[in-house]
Order: structure tokens, then C-alpha cells, then sequence
């Protein structure tokens, strides 16, 4: 940790909160940031005895804010425009090619929090069996239509699938926006087979390949870092195979394994030196720092790329399945060929 962050981490007084720590049920927190990206007061909060952040209070009733308003504020539509469509292609393959290795054969998914059905159809394209859990209606009923996908409208909390159903489960930036993290991954456990697989992904509070002011939003209640995500799985019977970080360090994703059982969790408790690692990063993250690094520099070209191409090749108007279908026809196609 720099010098200037562990200054800074002395110097954060003891607060209280309102929302008790997920992972390790303590109360004793301090204050990160008092703002939102967007500028709107939004207090997140770091648990001093396990690093854990979150959001406190709740910016937001989060069952009518994803069931409604989170598309529209996000993406400014109700349903799925063609450049978002396949903006998530592009994002589907790539979280495809993460977990390949571990689709060699048919396989019975589970995909918690399907947006637009992108990923989600690309696996069934490829012959897996899949089922889908979104709470918003509009991309629901799109990714039903559009794919013929078969996904459960609602919240993760609410779906019924029986126990041990599933070979894979797989929840991308999904988990950051839950209001129990800690009883979402345990119910995600239930549903694995005994030899089943789960793989999250979310954002990862250490990074510093954001503008500092957009580390933290109203849409994310919770921050992890490697560390508290591991211990939070833990907690909830489930033990870490192996981790990914992105090359910017934005995201981490984690690949877990079912233990039987799940572990006392009188055990969890402190994670020393993780608070102070996690805050002290946090708290020195400047912008001049991240102007010195060529990361902004990139997005800008990449995200100017990315319009250009967007745009033509959504200018003929086709449907998001043959955009879809053209995207993904390479991939296909190799798989074809392999089965041969």
C-alpha cells in the first residue's frame, strides 16, 4: 500500500451503520466516499474488521429499481437497442472464452441475471441446455421472444429450481447488486450438483482504471475485493478453484466448487490487514495517477472504435438473433468442426 494511502486509512474515524456487514456481521465502519459517479449522495462504507464495502443506507428500494428503473437509467431503454445487442455479443464471447474448458460437453446452465439473453443464447447455440433468471421485464421478454430462451422473470430469490439441477451456474455482475450477496450464493450452492460448477464475476474495488469519482454508483450495494469474495463464498459451503483478474484489473472472476458442508460461521469473522489494503487503495486513488497510465487514453480509442463499428453494422436494421447469429458463427463454426 502507498504511504499516502495508509496516512489516509489513519485518518478515517470509526462510524456506525445502519446495515450490518454481510460477511462478517460487524458494525464498526468508516467512510469512503460520500458521492455517487453521477454526483448524488451515496455513502459507501468499508467494515474495518474484514475490508467488505458497501453501500449505507440504501440508495434505493431494490426490488422496484430493478424490476423498473435500472435498464432505463443504465441504458436508457426498456428494451435492448441493436448497438446494445451486440455490445453484449461481443461481451458474451468473451466470457465465453473465460470458462470454455469448461464446456467441452453438454452441459445443464443456469445463467442468474440474463439481461438481453446474449450470453445465454450463445451457450444454447452451442447445444447446452439453458435456463435464465432477469428481473426486468423488457429484456426478459425480449431474450424470450427474440431467442427462445427459457428464463424465469424475477429475482434470484424468487425462482424455483429444484436442488442440485444445474452443472454450471453462472452470475456476471449480478452479485454486486443483490441486497444479501452472502444468501444469494448460498442459494446458488443449492442448486449445484455435487460435482457442479459456479462462476461469478464482478467488478473489483481495488481498481484504479476508473476515474476515481466512478468508483462507487447507486446500482452497486456491495464492493468486493478477491479477498472478501473468497471469504463470503466460504462462508456459504462453497471453495475456490481458481481466479481471473482483467488485464486493467477492473473485474475479478471466480470460479467455485461445492464443500459439504458449509463451514460454522461462528469462523468468519476478522480478515486482518484487508481493510486497511482495500481502503488505503481506495482513498489514494488519484486522477493524475491514472492520467500517467495509458488506460484512459485506450478506452477513449477503443469506446470511438466501437461506435463506428456498431453503427454499421447495425445499419441495415436486422433483428438481434441474425446479429446475433453472424457474430457468433465463427465460434460456432469451430465448435462444429471440433465435434466432428
Amino acid at each position: 500500500m502507498p504511504v499516502e494511502g495508509r496516512a489516509m486509512v489513519k485518518n478515517l474515524p470509526v462510524e456506525s451503520c445502519s446495515i450490518p456487514c454481510n460477511l462478517c456481521g460487524g458494525n464498526e465502519v468508516s467512510a469512503l466516499s460520500n458521492r455517487s459517479r453521477s454526483g448524488k449522495p451515496l455513502r459507501t462504507i468499508i467494515c474495518r474488521a474484514c475490508g467488505l464495502v458497501w453501500s449505507d443506507p440504501r440508495p434505493h428500494d431494490a426490488r422496484n429499481f430493478y424490476e423498473e428503473h435500472y435498464r432505463v437509467s443504465y441504458k436508457h431503454t426498456y428494451r435492448p437497442k441493436p448497438k446494445h445487442i451486440l455490445r453484449a455479443g461481443h461481451v458474451a464471447l468473451s466470457r465465453f472464452e473465460k470458462i470454455e474448458r469448461l464446456l467441452s460437453s453438454p452441459k445443464v446452465v443456469l445463467d442468474v441475471g440474463t439481461g438481453g439473453g446474449e450470453f445465454a443464447y450463445l451457450l444454447q447455440s452451442l447445444g447446452h441446455c439453458v435456463s435464465g433468471i432477469e428481473p426486468n421485464r423488457g429484456y426478459a421478454d425480449y431474450s424470450i421472444q427474440e431467442y427462445g430462451l427459457a428464463v424465469q422473470v424475477g429475482f434470484v430469490q424468487d425462482a424455483t429450481f429444484p436442488p442440485e439441477s444445474f452443472d454450471l451456474v453462472t452470475i456476471w455482475h449480478v452479485l454486486e447488486h443483490t441486497e444479501d450477496p452472502g444468501s444469494v450464493l448460498a442459494l446458488l450452492r443449492s442448486w449445484l450438483k455435487p460435482d457442479g460448477i459456479l462462476v461469478v464475476e464482478v467488478p473489483n474495488v481495488e481498481a484504479t482504471c476508473q476515474a476515481p469519482h466512478s468508483t462507487f454508483h447507486e446500482a452497486h450495494l456491495y464492493n468486493f475485493n478477491v479477498v472478501s469474495l473468497r471469504r463470503l463464498a466460504k462462508k456459504h459451503g462453497l471453495h475456490e478453484a481458481w481466479h481471473l483478474i482483467s488485464r486493467d484489473g477492473g473485474n475479478i472472476t471466480m470460479l467455485f466448487r461445492r464443500e459439504a458442508p458449509p463451514i460454522d460461521t461462528s469462523c468468519v469473522s476478522a480478515i486482518p490487514g484487508n481493510y486497511e489494503w482495500v481502503a488505503g487503495i481506495v482513498r489514494g486513488h488519484r486522477n493524475w495517477k491514472r492520467h500517467l497510465t495509458p488506460t484512459p487514453y485506450v478506452r477513449v480509442w477503443q469506446r470511438l472504435c466501437r461506435s463506428f463499428a456498431e453503427r454499421r453494422e447495425t445499419a441495415a436494421g436486422a433483428s438481434g438473433k441474425v446479429l446475433l447469429n453472424k457474430l457468433y458463427a465463427p465460434q460456432l463454426q469451430i465448435h462444429a468442426v471440433g465435434n466432428d
